[in-house]
């Protein structure tokens, strides 16, 4: 049975989708682009704070889930250039503790509303 997991913590969708789906013990998010929820716009910044916004976007759903970061299983991270891949990866490093999740990290031609980075996650619910 589906879950539709939703909070204000993290931008509302723009489109036909839920921020994340609860299927069992697992959670699925959407890709969650830097937009902040308290002001409806993108992290001021380049791709370090475009990344740091996004994770925290994750993490608000993760929580609103009964889950966090440390139960994130699978991440795919979508860059609109390769060469910001590792101002990304330290940022990405903040939230993330060994073991680590498995990832694909992949430049795409455009995202959504011109942002730098998307990123989705699967993670465990206890």
């Amino acid at each position: 049975m589906k879950k539709v997991i939703s909070t204000t913590n993290a931008p509302s969708a723009i489109g036909p989708y839920s921020q994340a789906i609860q299927v069992g013990n697992f959670v699925y998010t959407s890709g969650q682009i830097p937009i902040d929820p308290a002001t409806g716009a993108f992290a001021e910044g380049g791709i370090k704070e475009q990344t740091r916004q996004s994770l925290l976007n994750v993490q608000a759903i993760l929580k609103e889930a009964g889950t966090s970061m440390e139960k994130v299983i699978k991440t795919t991270v979508f860059m609109a250039d390769m060469n910001d891949f590792a101002a990304m990866n330290t940022v990405y490093a903040e939230f993330f503790t060994e073991p680590f999740p498995a990832r694909s990290a992949v430049a795409v031609k455009t995202l959504p509303k011109g942002a730098l980075v998307e990123i989705e996650v699967v993670a465990e619910i206890d």
